[in-house]
């Protein structure tokens, strides 16, 4: 395995599927709690790390929601951004499209202005200083309702021009994709792209509302899309890019066992999956590992490999000339390989 290790570690590729508050290591965590004279309900960067036992999805929420109230000014969200891209640097990641979520913090009193312009400035950096480029994906919390998504999105017009898209996450059960549909519309309008999570712990039937009333351009997650035959074929047929998540969905007991992921399965049906980190910091594994981790448990060849990596191009948001160099610099480095 030590081979395929090297192998994916040098292999170029991008991630569609990052929460950027999700990124919050325990260390940056305490440093960002004292420099903004914030008491966390934890004595030690371990206790942190101990209370990252979850059982399903909103118990991680839970803890993610506490830990994000240490971020307050712009320096805290550009240090949080660097942080993250400098460790996704180590994976051969050329290029990220990260999720935020405004409402996470507009709810807490921090201005819409202070986590763009601070997120804005560690892309920036991380481009300048790592050659890493990115994009920004605004995320609606669906557990609050589709008028606060508006009032989020009016907050963010003076900077439509500097974000890519829209998603929709938070708790998937009972708030389904139909949820939001006015939103989604008013955002396509503005010439944003949609994303957005569906089929995590949702039932396939939030896939097919994701695709027709929110005509969204990527899924996020997507596994129990499998259920249903219909549904894959469909996505096969667009190929639709499902951002998968490894090792967030063993931490979340989306599966039992990573021997037992879709990931493989996908790929032999058709399905235009992709590899990513979701939430690392919580989750136990930033991009490498989940490639890595995935690869062992299930199998993959270096053929399905490198075609997980140009997935991850070609599921971007870059324009076709971009993905068109990431897509070579692939075939170049397995010839190098070789």
């Amino acid at each position: 395995m030590q081979d395929l290790t090297a192998f994916i570690r040098g292999l170029p590729k991008a991630e569609l599927h990052l929460h950027i508050e999700g990124s919050l290591e325990p260390e940056l965590m305490f440093e960002l709690a004292r420099r903004n004279q914030v008491d966390l309900p934890f004595a030690t960067v371990e206790a942190v790390r101990a209370a990252y036992a979850f059982s399903n999805l909103q118990d991680f929420l839970d803890i993610y929601y506490q830990g994000a109230r240490v971020l307050l000014t712009e320096a805290d969200f550009q240090d949080l951004a660097m942080a993250y891209f400098r460790r996704v640097a180590q994976d051969g990641c050329r290029h990220v499209e990260l999720f935020f979520d405004p409402q996470t913090h507009t709810d807490r009193g921090v201005p819409f202005s202070v986590v763009a312009d601070g997120l804005l400035a560690g892309m920036a950096q991380a481009e300048r200083e790592l050659g890493i480029t990115s994009k920004l994906i605004l995320c609606y919390l669906r557990h609050l309702d589709e008028d606060a998504a508006f009032a989020t999105l009016r907050q963010a017009e003076p900077y439509l021009d500097r974000i890519a898209g829209v998603g929709l996450d938070s708790s998937e059960v009972g708030h389904p994709p139909s949820k939001f549909a006015r939103v989604f519309q008013a955002s396509r309008e503005r010439g944003l792209k949609l994303v957005a999570h569906a089929g995590e712990e949702g039932p396939p039937a939030y896939v097919w509302e994701a695709l027709d009333l929110l005509h969204v351009d990527r899924i996020d997650h997507g596994n129990r899309s499998l259920e249903d035959p219909r549904l894959v074929a469909r996505l096969a047929k667009e190929g639709m890019t499902l951002t998968v998540c490894p090792l967030s969905n063993l931490k979340l007991c989306v599966v039992d066992d990573l021997k037992v992921h879709p990931l493989k399965r996908m790929l032999d049906l058709g399905l235009h999956a992709t590899v990513n980190s979701d939430d690392p910091a919580y989750f136990g594994g930033y991009l490498g590992e989940n490639w890595t981790a995935a690869a062992g448990a299930v199998g993959l060849t270096r053929e399905e490999l490198v075609t997980l990596a140009k997935n991850s191009f070609e599921g971007s948001f870059l324009n076709e000339g971009e993905k068109a160099e990431h897509l070579a610099a692939i075939d170049a480095y397995v010839a190098q390989a070789d």
